[in-house]
């Protein structure tokens, strides 16, 4: 999980738009995975999507 939302902080940061709306919906499912299984709390794992969707609107 930590790595899907890294590549895709990574790809905000480089400043590459389209790559990164194509990594933030390969990591929501499995942010969704983790959250489901019980490794993180559903809060944190709503906290993670939005918190990455907006820096993807921002750009």
């Amino acid at each position: 999980m930590r790595t899907a939302i890294k590549k895709v902080i990574a790809l905000i940061e480089a400043g590459d738009s389209d790559a990164a709306k194509q990594a933030y919906v390969q990591a929501v499912p499995v942010i969704d995975s983790a959250a489901g299984k019980g490794l993180i709390h559903a809060n944190k794992a709503a906290r993670h999507k939005s918190r990455l969707n907006q820096h993807i609107r921002k750009m």
